[in-house]
């Protein structure tokens, strides 16, 4: 893996299993960043022809390993553990970086010893026209409390140090669709790792979450987000996990806003 004289050395980790309609898009992205970064992929088992495709970018990918796991959370876990950068972060098979110096930017960031982690904002693009914003994540500096009123970042944006999964430990498995939501709030809330706000978007997620597809699924998540706090032994406020979902709903009104000023503007200046 190559360096930068001090600068840290940034891991990427892709959990993936039957991806191969989006895996191409996201190695892409990871292999045109400007700055150095060690790719780890992880793959359950895909039978879809999504290995055939990683085997194409396959000399540039430090870690390729393919066989039966537990879920896309076992998957990063062992990614994690694979890694051997100075920081980690984690790319859904199905998501890719905004730009080609997304790294750069979270390197710069952790070029300061201090710093623990990094956030950034993150934009949910259509599955068939991904140049379409469907909804936008702005996530805001970390504030004592934030946690509590609802609030959380993105995780495709989380970058973490490793000595931090080293202390802490990884994703929870017995939480579902809220082990990133429990880890993120580990992190954060309960052992205060210092963490920094990248206040732009950096990585572009294709709509389609598992935890907001159903009602019923909804729901279950909900059930999960209570268990994170429990196994952490922190109380949230009577109203934490029913203003979380809320706080999504200005994520979709923000693209019509962006859209309608844009509409505003060119009327004018005709």
């Amino acid at each position: 893996m190559k360096t930068i004289a001090d600068k840290p050395e940034v891991s990427v980790v892709t959990a993936v299993r039957n991806g191969s309609e989006t895996i191409r898009d996201c190695i892409e992205s990871v292999q045109g960043q400007s700055y150095p970064v060690e790719h780890v992929i992880i793959d359950g088992g895909s039978t879809d022809g999504t290995l055939e495709i990683i085997e194409e970018y396959r000399s540039n990918l430090s870690v390729v390993i393919s066989e039966p796991d537990l879920g896309i959370y076992d998957a990063m876990n062992k990614g994690i553990r694979f890694a051997t950068g100075d920081v980690i972060g984690t790319l859904n098979a199905d998501d890719f970086y905004a730009h080609d110096r997304v790294i750069a930017r979270v390197a710069q960031e952790f070029a300061n010893q201090i710093v623990d982690a990094s956030y950034s904002d993150l934009n949910y693009v259509a599955s068939c026209d991904t140049r379409r914003v469907v909804r936008v994540w702005r996530s805001r500096k970390y504030r004592a409390g934030g946690f509590y009123r609802g609030w959380m970042p993105p995780h495709p944006t989380f970058f973490v140090r490793r000595k931090v999964y080293e202390r802490y430990g990884g994703f929870d498995l017995g939480l579902g669709s809220a082990a990133d939501y429990e880890l993120m709030l580990r992190f954060l809330l309960k052992h205060r790792i210092n963490a920094v706000y990248i206040p732009e978007v950096l990585v572009n997620m294709r709509c389609g979450g598992v935890s907001n597809r159903s009602l019923k699924n909804r729901l279950l998540a909900n059930r999960m987000d209570r268990q994170a706090w429990k196994v952490n032994r922190l109380t949230p406020h009577p109203w934490t996990l029913l203003v979380k979902p809320i706080r999504k709903i200005d994520q979709y009104l923000l693209p019509f806003i962006q859209k309608l000023g844009s509409l505003l503007q060119k009327s004018f200046t005709v």
